[in-house]
């Protein structure tokens, strides 16, 4: 399963690093105010055996064990919080609340059953060596310490789920918006790469740093414009100029024809000239994209049975097989002359470039909300190293050298294509070639 794409961008990445580094600040402030705490509780417990021990020493003869154990029975009974043990040499009991244990003096923990209390207890406490080699132990119960430890560990730990989830949910939200943003540059890019060089950013008012890049960005796009313009400007003229002498020129030599045979030749490559112009405003024309506002509804269906009959009487003549399979009522979104156009430069470059017996065949597909029109052949095809460079302008392989043709027709294809926001493909049809469109349903 493929992840979302926030998932992928450096902004969650760095959201993701600045909460792993507050994790590990977390986790050691955690551990610091446990073992402060733990250290403050414990420091505290035995303040508090300390001092019974002091008043038990205080008042009582500590050479008496008799009066001792009655002390420490009278304790026991009154200080239900506090455990009192009090052995002989032998280390039998002689009074208090807790079983007989190992004379160990000083700070210890212990862990035992305790009578009264169903399970057993955990009690710091402190042992004092009296006279007579009597063993005195007074503890008090860890309970509380255990509560305040376990309310710290689910207090942080609450705590740190929370700011995860606050801050994974933060990053997630700021990868949106960073996404949001990226995708109106792309969007913006793509457009003006389709032909649209009046596309531009807008601004939030925000100054920060994508305001500045989406500035930086908007000056770019208006020198690209203004650039494209010039230069489809300085063609558009430069065909212009050439054309009107060239007119001029083939209506003279109309004239002349009947004074020389050499005339007509002349004619047809005045001709050639002419349509390779004509070619090229109309490139010009599409490529900037103004014919978009007319697009629209079109039966493909119908104006690729005009195709076929248009092209059908030259496939007869050169004995070739012009089919066309598709489906009557296919609509699609778009130019209805120029796709026409299209398709007639895809017919024409099969017939012209494909021996008698060639078959062509027009096909379609669906995808989803898409269909796919394909011109197929079954001649020579063309090589997949020059499949990239048949549809720029004037070029032409070299068995194409000797055919009639200004190597426009395929180029002029790709440009009506591209207005259309899609794209010529062409692949190999074993044998032959394979043109196919993929234009939006309407």
């Amino acid at each position: 399963m493929r992840l979302p794409k926030f998932f992928h961008t450096s902004s969650f990445h760095l959201t993701l690093l600045y909460a792993g580094i507050f994790c590990a600040c977390f986790l050691a402030l955690w551990s610091a105010v446990s073992w402060t705490t733990t250290g403050f509780m414990t420091g505290q417990i035995d303040l508090s055996v300390s001092s019974e021990i002091t008043e038990i020493e205080t008042g009582a003869n500590l050479a008496n064990s008799t009066q001792m154990a009655a002390i420490v029975e009278g304790l026991s009974e009154k200080s239900p919080d506090f455990f009192y043990l009090l052995e002989d040499s032998n280390q039998q009991k002689l009074a208090g609340n807790l079983p007989a244990m190992d004379p160990i003096p000083g700070p210890r923990e212990w862990r035992n059953p305790v009578a009264g209390f169903h399970q057993a207890r955990r009690l710091r406490g402190r042992g004092v060596l009296l006279p007579n080699n009597v063993y005195l132990f007074v503890g008090l119960d860890m309970f509380q310490l255990r509560v305040m430890r376990d309310w710290i560990s689910h207090s942080f730990a609450w705590g740190l789920a929370i700011t995860m989830v606050l801050a994974l949910a933060a990053g997630v939200l700021t990868s949106m918006g960073l996404l949001r943003r990226v995708e109106q540059v792309s969007l913006a890019s793509r457009a003006i790469m389709a032909g649209d060089f009046t596309r531009r950013l807008k601004l939030r008012g925000s100054y920060g740093e994508f305001d500045h890049l989406v500035t930086s960005l908007n000056l770019m796009f208006e020198r690209i414009e203004t650039l494209m313009n010039e230069l489809q400007q300085v063609s558009t003229n430069i065909a212009h100029d050439l054309k009107t002498p060239l007119t001029r020129l083939r209506q003279r030599l109309e004239r002349a024809e009947h004074e020389s045979p050499a005339i007509s030749a002349c004619l047809q490559d005045v001709d050639q000239i002419l349509e390779t112009f004509s070619a090229l405003l109309r490139i010009a024309q599409i490529e900037t994209g103004a014919r978009r506002a007319a697009f629209g509804p079109v039966d493909l269906s119908d104006a690729l049975a005009i195709v076929v009959e248009l092209y059908q009487p030259v496939a007869e003549e050169n004995h070739q097989l012009l089919q066309c399979e598709i489906p009557p009522g296919l609509m699609v979104a778009g130019d209805r002359e120029l796709l026409i156009q299209l398709f007639a430069n895809l017919v024409e470059n099969a017939l012209r470039h494909t021996p008698p017996g060639t078959k062509i065949s027009i096909l379609s597909d669906t995808h989803g909300k898409n269909a796919e029109i394909t011109v197929a052949d079954t001649g020579p095809g063309i090589p997949a190293e020059a499949r990239d460079r048949v549809t720029q302008r004037f070029y032409r392989m070299e068995v194409s050298r000797t055919t009639q043709g200004n190597g426009l027709g395929l180029a002029i294809a790709a440009a009506i294509a591209g207005l259309h926001g899609c794209e010529l493909i062409l692949k190999d049809h074993h044998p032959g070639l394979r043109a196919s469109i993929i234009l939006p349903l309407a």
